[in-house]
C-alpha cells in the first residue's frame, strides 16, 4: 500500500522536481553558450549577404516540422528566399541522407534542423557536391560524427550550454535569436516561442528548468496568437486557450499525422499559413490524415491482437504491408492492453520486416533487443522505444531469443505505476489541493501530473456518456465523503455497491459558472 500524503508532503515531492526553482525567460542562457553557434551564425549571415542558395532540411515528426517552420518563418520575416525540404518517411527515410543530398544539388549552404548528427555518409556527399553543411540537432552523438562546417548540438562534450534535455526546435529558436542579435535587427522572439512550446511537449522533453519557462511563455502566447493556423485550430476545437494536454493529445497528433500517413510538408504548410482561408484548407487536410491514422491504427491493433501469444513475455507480431507510419502507435497500444513489452513489424514484398517496439514496466527493451543486434539490418532507440529491421527468415529465431533474454533479466511481473504520488483520503480532496497542483503546472514528461490512489471506495452510481457510451460518470464514496468521477474510454465491468481501489488525478470542472471537484479515473482495481 502507498503511504497517505499530507498537503505539505505533496508540496515537498513536487518542489523536489525543480532543483533550480521556477525559471523564467530571463534565465535563458545566451545563444553563444552553444558550441559552434557563433561560427554557424556568421556563415549564414555571409550566405545572406552574398545571396547564396540556402536549404533547410527537417524531419517528419512534430519537432522536425516545428523546427523547419521556425526557420521558414524567420527567413520570410527578413525577406530572404530559401528552400526547405522534409524527408518523406516512406521514400527517403530519416533525416539527411544520400537521397536528400541528390534533391538539394545547387545548394550553397544546407542547414539541418532536428537531424543530421548521424548523417556521416550524407555529409561526405554534401562536401563532394560543394554544399557547405551546418548541423543543428539534439540527439545523442555516435562514435563517429559527420564532417560539417558547424555542429550545434548541446550533447557535444565541448558545448557549454547547461541543459542537455532540449529539443530540435529549441536549438532552431536559439539559432534565430543568434542571427537576430548578430544582424542587429528588431524581431519579436515570442511568436516563435509559440511553436517551440508545441515541440517541447510533443518531443517529450522534461518540463523542468528552461523547458518549463519556454512552455509557459509559449502557451500564454498561443492563447493570444495571431498566427492563422493557431486561430483556426482554436476555433475548430471551440477553445479560447490551450494547455499542455491540448497540445499533447490534439495538436501534436494532428501535426504528426501528415508525416505518418503521407508527407510532413503538409504540417509545415499549415503552421506557416499566411491567412485564415489557407489555414482552414490545410487544417481540413490534416484532419483527414488524422482520421485515416486513427482508422488504420484501430484496424492494425485489432489484427495484431489476434496474433498475440499470451504466454510470451515480450509480444512480437508481424503482418503483411502493415502501415509503417502507425506501427509505433500500435506497439504502444498492444503494450498497454497486454501490459507487456511489444514489438510490431510490417513485412514488405521483399520479405523484409520493419517496425517498432514499446516497453512496459521496468523492462529495458533496447537492452534486450540489442543482444540480437548483429542479426538485425537496422536498430536504434532507447530503453522505452525502439525501431528495427530484420529479414523474415530470422523472425522465429528473433522471437525465441528475445523471450529468453527477457527471462534472464528476472524482471518483476508485478505491475507498478511509477507515477502514483501517494494515497489520499477523500476528505483531503478540496480546492487547496487543486490550487497546489496548479502551482506546479504545466505537467508532462519529467513533471507528471500528481496521480493518487484511494482505498475502500464504494461505487454509488454509474452512468455512461458519449455517443457510443464509451465513457463513464461515477459517484464514489469513501467514509462520509461523496465525489464525482469520470472514466474515459472504459467498458470495465464494475458494479454498484462494490468496494474498490481507484487510481486517479484531480481537477476542477468548470460548467455554467460553477466549479466542482472531479476525479479523473485512470484505473479501478
Amino acid at each position: 500500500m502507498y503511504p497517505h500524503l499530507t498537503l505539505e508532503a505533496l508540496e515537498q515531492l513536487l518542489e523536489a522536481r525543480f532543483k533550480e526553482g521556477f525559471l523564467s525567460l530571463r534565465d535563458l542562457p545566451s545563444p553563444l553558450t552553444f558550441k559552434d553557434m557563433q561560427k554557424a551564425t556568421q556563415r549564414i549571415i555571409h550566405a545572406i549577404k552574398n545571396k547564396e542558395k540556402i536549404t533547410i532540411i527537417g524531419d517528419y515528426d512534430v519537432d522536425g516540422v516545428v523546427s523547419t517552420t521556425l526557420m521558414k518563418l524567420f527567413f520570410e520575416e527578413i525577406e530572404y528566399p530559401i528552400e526547405w525540404i522534409i524527408p518523406n518517411r516512406f521514400k527517403d527515410g530519416y533525416g539527411l541522407s544520400a537521397g536528400i543530398v541528390s534533391q538539394i544539388k545547387g545548394t550553397n549552404l544546407a542547414i539541418t534542423v532536428d537531424n543530421g548528427i548521424s548523417a556521416v555518409y550524407a555529409a561526405k556527399l554534401c562536401k563532394e557536391e560543394g554544399i557547405e553543411l551546418i548541423i543543428t540537432d539534439h540527439h545523442l552523438l555516435a562514435s563517429e560524427i559527420p564532417e560539417a562546417y558547424a555542429i550545434i548540438n548541446q550533447k557535444q562534450e565541448e558545448c557549454n550550454f547547461p541543459y542537455s534535455d532540449v529539443c530540435g526546435a529549441q536549438i532552431a529558436w536559439y539559432l534565430i535569436a543568434s542571427l537576430k542579435n548578430m544582424l542587429n535587427i528588431k524581431i519579436d522572439m515570442i511568436p516563435y516561442m509559440e511553436l517551440v512550446c508545441i515541440a517541447i511537449i510533443a518531443d517529450m522533453m522534461p518540463l523542468q528548468h528552461i523547458n518549463r519557462a519556454m512552455v509557459q511563455a509559449g502557451m500564454k502566447a498561443l492563447s493570444q496568437s495571431t498566427k492563422p493556423a493557431i486561430r483556426v485550430f482554436l476555433e475548430y476545437h471551440q477553445k479560447k486557450t490551450l494547455n499542455s494536454e491540448d497540445i499533447a493529445f490534439f495538436l501534436a497528433p494532428l501535426l504528426n499525422s501528415a508525416g505518418r500517413m503521407e508527407d510532413a510538408s503538409f504540417a509545415v504548410d499549415f503552421l506557416s499559413a499566411a491567412n485564415v482561408y489557407e489555414a482552414k484548407a490545410k487544417l481540413e487536410k490534416l484532419i483527414a490524415f488524422n482520421t485515416l491514422r486513427k482508422t488504420t491504427e484501430q484496424t492494425l491493433t485489432h489484427q495484431a491482437l489476434l496474433q498475440v501469444d499470451t504466454k510470451d513475455d515480450v509480444i512480437i507480431v508481424a503482418g503483411q504491408e502493415w502501415h509503417e507510419g502507425v506501427v509505433g502507435i500500435v506497439a504502444s497500444r498492444i503494450a498497454q492492453i497486454c501490459q507487456k513489452p511489444s514489438i510490431v513489424l510490417s513485412e514488405n514484398e521483399n520479405g523484409v520486416l520493419k517496425g517498432s517496439g514499446r516497453s512496459f514496466g521496468e523492462c529495458d527493451l533496447f537492452g534486450i533487443v540489442d543482444s540480437c543486434r548483429e542479426h538485425l539490418e537496422k536498430f536504434g532507440g532507447h530503453q522505452a522505444a525502439i525501431g528495427l529491421t530484420l529479414h523474415k527468415e530470422k523472425l522465429e529465431w528473433f522471437k525465441s531469443k528475445i523471450q529468453k533474454k527477457y527471462r534472464s533479466k528476472g524482471y518483476s511481473q508485478k505491475i507498478f505505476d511509477p507515477h502514483i504520488t501517494g494515497a489520499l483520503y477523500f476528505s483531503q480532496i478540496d480546492f487547496k489541493l487543486t490550487a497546489l497542483i496548479k502551482k506546479y503546472e504545466p505537467y508532462g514528461y519529467g513533471n507528471p501530473i500528481p496521480k493518487f490512489i484511494s482505498y475502500d471506495v464504494e461505487i454509488l452510481q454509474i452512468q455512461t456518456m458519449g455517443k457510443k457510451g464509451e465513457h463513464m460518470r461515477l459517484l464514489l464514496k469513501q467514509e462520509n465523503v461523496v465525489l464525482q468521477a469520470v472514466w474515459f474510454k472504459s467498458k470495465a465491468d464494475i458494479k454498484i455497491g462494490k468496494q474498490v481501489q481507484i487510481i486517479y488525478t484531480v481537477n476542477e470542472n468548470h460548467f455554467r459558472g460553477k466549479i466542482a471537484l472531479q476525479l479523473m479515473i485512470d484505473k479501478i482495481i
